[in-house]
């Protein structure tokens, strides 16, 4: 059975100058399966292709105009690699210590939010973990402590911030 593209135009989102992330995740979340995604956007979404190719979509973007981009992510034949999820929502029984430390960074302007978790979390000793809350969803940020090797898990919380523990892999690890 073949279902037509779930639309979403993110355009009036990004004009009030919000940020569209969550509303775009939404969307994916609730596509039947084999359904694509058809977003319009006043920009062409790059890191997006990214993200939604981890979970097993393919774009295909075409500039329809001032501007503005229509980006169709479609679902790909192989499935999505499931290592960053599985980072992410390490097993509840493992033994992460408690955090030294919890950063409040959901008022800061991106990309400080990061900034700051990564400046923080290099500053910890092997094994030692740290919790910051965000304002959303930080896909950017996952990359970056995969790439300096250390390890995470996070999830939405009731108030609707993104709460992150990330465990250290060592002071500096990874850095180049």
């Amino acid at each position: 059975m073949s279902f037509p593209h779930f639309d979403l135009d993110v355009r009036p989102i990004l004009r009030e100058g919000g940020e569209p992330f969550s509303a775009i995740m939404e969307a994916v979340a609730a596509l039947a399966p084999g359904q694509s995604l058809r977003l319009l956007a006043s920009f062409k979404p790059i890191p997006l292709f990214q993200v939604l190719g981890a979970r097993g979509f393919e774009p295909s973007a075409r500039e329809i105009g001032n501007g503005d981009w229509e980006v169709i992510f479609t679902p790909a034949d192989a499935p999505p690699e499931p290592v960053e999820q599985s980072e992410r929502t390490a097993g509840a029984g493992d033994d992460w210590p408690e955090p030294v430390k919890e950063l409040d960074n959901r008022d800061l302007e991106p990309p400080e939010p990061m900034v700051r978790a990564l400046q923080e979390v290099e500053s910890l000793a092997l094994g030692q973990t740290i919790a910051v809350l965000l304002p959303r969803e930080p896909v950017f940020l996952f990359q970056e402590l995969q790439a300096r090797g250390h390890r995470w898990r996070g999830a939405f919380e009731r108030q609707g911030h993104y709460r992150i523990v990330i465990r250290s892999g060592g002071p500096g690890r990874g850095r180049a």
